[in-house]
């Protein structure tokens, strides 16, 4: 990196045909923009990587770049299902805030009329104040009609798949899924889902052919690096796996102990394998961020079909850590400090993130709930995070501060539909007891108070900046 701004000074003074001034150094010197890659799975569950302990899928890349860069332990989502989460990544806010939740339908479907307001403002705008080229490859799920799509909110570009795989599914195709949750060799038919793949805001393929769509997105995204190398890029690569129906490309079946989802999250490493080389050969890697995470838990109703949370209570549809707290993981020769981060963050905080690493900002006329990882990344402090508010279907359900969490309301850990009777709240260790499994409620009263007075504050901050259509809820 020294050599080539070395370089740069000599092609400068070349060029104005006299020595380099003070100005012209100075100029010179100016760090080249940093990059950024986000890499978003759907429903990977944090056992599901061998760098997080998962015995027989085997992701050598996720593994180095876990190596090479900071493995989060502690990382979660804004919320355990697919829409909000996402609405909380690209914002900075929990989806209360935004609208993106509800008690009635927790995400959205393709027969759905609204989407993240326009009036967000996302990832991709902040680092538009810097000129970034922007794309979204992959699922958005933030709205599919014009208005809502990743080009309306800040992307040049999108191809992808605009809601959940397992939509538009033809009658009965679903029950049969399920049916079939338990039968390793069970491969489904992608036409039975009439799911559009979309360029923009046209559709090019309907129904689009699962078998090969995380090798397309990865050759999308490989080729827009590409095409990108010379101006400071944002690409987020939103895999639709490996949510139901799973698919994987021909050279990746039977390649995992693991059945058919083993062959997903293998194809997956190898398509983060080939974002990093691609950086790597265009010397981009030393001036890029790529962060690698997933929107919620594992889905464990589909059984062999679906992930692993690890040692984490339950999943997908759920404030237990196994629907919230995901496999995180920051590279970036130069700008990571390699290590292992064993404290708080969240998707929440990706935007002051990136906005600090971009010198941007993010908006200042709304209430933002995110906080500015960087100096973590670099290694020069301990996370900024202390606390984080679990929501779901657009009620808030648990706190963490420190080591403690407190639940005040639960759903089902497999049939997250249904909200399961509590005797009363329950309190964790989540330091001593990663599973949830020993309340300790009864004999913790200080704890309980103070994370009861979390809670109420933050239930009075979030009532004055939620859409007026939204019913809060807290319960004990």
């Amino acid at each position: 990196m020294k050599n080539s701004l070395m370089f740069g000074l000599i092609l400068g003074a070349v060029f104005s045909c006299q020595p380099p001034t003070e100005s012209t150094e100075s100029s010179q010197a100016q760090p080249k923009p940093l990059n950024f890659v986000i890499i978003f799975c759907d429903d990977l569950g944090y056992g599901d990587l061998s760098s997080f302990g998962n015995p027989v899928i085997q992701t050598p890349n996720l593994d180095h770049m876990a190596l090479g860069g900071q493995k989060w332990t502690q990382f979660y989502v804004a919320d355990p299902v697919c829409t909000p989460s996402r609405s909380a990544l690209m914002t900075g806010r929990y989806p209360i805030r935004t609208g993106m939740t509800s008690k009635k339908r927790a995400v959205l479907f393709p027969d759905s009329g609204s989407g993240l307001s326009p009036d967000e403002i996302t990832i991709a705008e902040v680092l538009k104040q810097k000129d970034y080229a922007t794309a979204h490859i992959g699922k958005w799920h933030l709205g599919h009609l014009p208005q809502f799509l990743p080009t309306s909110q800040g992307f040049d570009s999108y191809y992808g798949i605009p809601y959940s795989n397992d939509m538009n599914a033809e009658q009965g195709y679903g029950k049969i899924y399920h049916e079939q949750r338990t039968t390793l060799d069970f491969y489904p038919d992608f036409e039975k889902y009439q799911v559009p793949l979309m360029e923009n805001d046209q559709i090019v393929e309907q129904p689009a052919d699962q078998n090969s769509i995380t090798k397309r997105y990865t050759q999308r995204a490989v080729q827009y690096i590409k095409d990108n190398q010379d101006n400071p890029f944002f690409l987020y690569l939103a895999h639709s796996m490996p949510h139901i129906p799973l698919f994987a490309s021909q050279e990746f079946r039977g390649t995992s102990k693991r059945s058919l989802y083993g062959d997903v999250i293998q194809e997956i490493d190898w398509s983060v394998g080939e974002i990093l080389r691609t950086l790597r050969i265009l010397d981009l890697d030393e001036h890029t961020i790529v962060m690698f995470s997933s929107d919620n838990g594992p889905w464990l109703s589909f059984e062999t079909h679906g992930g692993s949370a690890g040692p984490l209570r339950a999943g997908k549809g759920t404030t237990f850590e196994g629907g919230q707290r995901v496999p995180t993981i920051f590279w970036g020769p130069s700008n990571v400090e390699p290590g292992l981060v064993n404290e708080l963050g969240s998707t929440l905080d990706i935007i002051n993130t990136f906005a600090a690493l971009a010198e941007t900002n993010v908006p200042n006329d709304r209430k933002m709930d995110g906080y500015d990882l960087s100096p973590v990344l670099k290694g020069d402090a301990a996370s900024p995070r202390k606390d984080f508010f679990y929501w779901a279907f657009a009620e808030l359900h648990a706190v963490r501060s420190g080591p403690w969490k407190l639940h005040v309301q639960q759903r089902e850990p497999v049939h997250y539909g249904n909200i399961a009777e509590m005797e009363g709240p329950e309190l964790y260790h989540l330091e001593a007891d990663i599973s949830e499994k020993y309340d300790v409620y009864d004999v913790q009263p200080e704890v309980v108070g103070k994370l009861e007075s979390l809670m109420a504050n933050h239930l009075e901050d979030v009532k004055g900046s939620t859409p007026d259509q939204l019913e809060l809820r807290i319960s004990k």
